[in-house]
């Protein structure tokens, strides 16, 4: 499990409030509500809106896109058109700083850890991390093709599995798009019986702006597996993407024809 990252300063996030963070490469939601905080990917999974920048209310965050509402305890997704949760992470309060630890998956419950300020403080007392209930993992977001039966992990199942990885604007998954240039598999040096996954892909234009989005997305989406030690995702510009990459059936999703 990665390590706990220094994100903020609690006096720097007020109750209720949010602030946007970047840990390890991933945009995190920060909410502060009744003394606690808690973090969430700040992704809606409908279609990629920014968490952060929507309305807070209790413990309910609206997407400001389509007004999907997610818990930001847990993470789960409370209102349509979102049907699928968003990961949420550990968070611990120590030493005046908000930190968070990030999870590899969406977890049913949300994470067993939230920062909790003590109360009342005392003058010389530190913040203190409280534990929730304990929690049980769910099946990971994003694989679409069971383990367990499926053979061996291959080219052919990571691809089936980034078909889960959407385009934000064009709702098109990244596969029917032609982004994925090429899936490399290799045994983990790190974790015996695991694999090294490796992913060429490509953008749509070089200053796409959903890029960042797309490779976080592709990154956890695979990494969800149990079979999967680590997801390397190298970007290439070469061959410049054209519409011709396109499968039929994202043509057909797009009305290209």
């Amino acid at each position: 499990m990665a390590d706990y990252i220094r994100v903020a300063d609690i006096a720097e996030i007020p109750d209720p409030g949010k602030t946007l963070v970047e840990v390890d490469g991933d945009m995190v939601a920060i909410f502060h509500v009744e003394g606690v905080f808690y973090a969430i990917d700040d992704v809606c999974t409908h279609d990629g809106g920014p968490l952060a920048d929507g309305e807070l209310r209790d413990h309910k965050i609206a997407c400001p896109r389509h007004g999907a509402k997610f818990d930001i305890r847990t993470g789960a997704a409370l209102s349509m058109p979102a049907v699928r949760s968003t990961r949420a992470h550990d968070v611990k309060v120590e030493h005046g700083g908000v930190w968070v630890r990030l999870r590899a998956e969406a977890v049913a419950g949300g994470p067993p850890l939230h920062g909790t300020l003590a109360a009342p403080p005392a003058a010389s007392a530190l913040p203190v991390t409280t534990s929730a209930a304990t929690v049980t993992p769910v099946t990971a977001v994003g694989s679409t093709v069971a383990a367990g039966d499926a053979g061996p992990l291959c080219e052919d199942r990571v691809r089936e599995m980034l078909k889960d990885v959407k385009d934000p604007e064009l709702f098109v998954n990244i596969v029917d798009l032609g982004l994925i240039y090429g899936v490399t598999l290799s045994p983990s040096s790190d974790v015996p019986g695991r694999q090294h996954v490796a992913i060429d892909m490509t953008m749509t234009s070089p200053a796409c702006p959903a890029g960042p989005q797309l490779i976080a997305d592709t990154k956890r989406c695979v990494a969800a597996s149990p079979e999967v030690a680590a997801v390397e995702v190298r970007i290439v510009m070469e061959p410049p993407w054209t519409p011709d990459r396109m499968t039929d059936a994202g043509r057909d999703q797009l009305g290209i024809f």
